[in-house]
């Protein structure tokens, strides 16, 4: 089997790169009205009824007009701003703000970059048990950003994460068994992690996976498969999952080829 396969088990260590959604906490009144208003895309009334819950002190409304600022949606976009009300929000104990506060410092919007704030904010949102504050901390331990590199430590923040179903954790978990980066190399974990995250859609995680049923590391090898999930990730875009797709393909009987592609139109992820 060709063994340039593209993005074969990565020794980058990837980092969410979102911020977590407006929450649905279930709130009465104003705010519930406020989170229907957003979902239906009207954002000038979400605004509208945000802005004095969240001067009032309510958290979740601090949280979630913090979003609005940062993308933009019935306001000009204003990380600063975003960040004041994330701040507010986490101070109080909010944990999807305490890690979007530590995110804005790791990439240095709207203040300057900080990765000792960074870890300072994802410890805090990760000690609460948030799976983003746990997948950030063990990104900046996996990376040496404001620490000292502990592949150890990482792996200890992105199993917690990646227990949760957080699934760029199990991606990275995927990463650090296929590569033997804080524990034994053991490809069958590796594939097992990569399953996880790649039913749940993850791009990344679909190439990888593929990788090994392409190779047969961790998994039996399976042209059928590998072909299903390098479709699966080419399908969102990403061409070097269709090159891969492309080069398994002409290791298959046309057979093999209508298989994999009914297995891709009946896939549906898992959530």
């Amino acid at each position: 089997m060709p063994s340039h396969y593209t993005k074969l088990l990565r020794t980058t260590l990837t980092a969410s790169l979102f911020l977590v959604a407006i929450a649905g906490a279930a709130v009465a009144g104003p705010f519930e009205d406020a989170v229907t208003a957003y979902d239906n895309g009207d954002y000038a009334t979400a605004i509208r009824l945000l802005r004095p819950l969240a001067d009032q002190g309510l958290a979740e409304a601090q949280h979630d007009l913090a979003i609005m600022y940062f993308e933009g949606q019935g306001v000009s976009r204003d990380y600063a701003e975003a960040m004041k009300w994330f701040r507010l929000a986490a101070a109080q104990g909010n944990a999807q703000a305490q890690y979007n506060v530590g995110l804005m410092y790791a990439r240095g919007q709207g203040v300057a970059p900080d990765y000792g704030q960074a870890i300072a904010w994802y410890r805090k949102a990760a000690d609460q048990g948030n799976a983003k504050g746990q997948f950030g901390l063990g990104w900046m331990y996996g990376n040496g950003l404001g620490v000292p590199q502990s592949y150890v430590e990482a792996m200890k923040w992105f199993r917690l994460a990646g227990d949760q179903g957080d699934a760029e954790a199990q991606r990275n978990l995927g990463l650090m068994y296929a590569q033997g980066q804080g524990v034994p190399q053991d490809y069958a974990q590796a594939a097992k992690w990569f399953r996880l995250a790649a039913d749940q859609g993850l791009g990344d995680a679909q190439i990888n996976l593929g990788v090994m049923y392409a190779q047969g590391r961790g998994v039996a090898q399976d042209y059928v498969r590998a072909h299903l999930w390098f479709n699966l990730a080419a399908m969102q875009g990403d061409q070097g999952a269709a090159r891969n797709r492309d080069m398994a393909e002409r290791l298959m009987t046309l057979a093999q080829i209508a298989e994999a592609q009914k297995l891709a139109r009946e896939w549906k992820p898992k959530r």
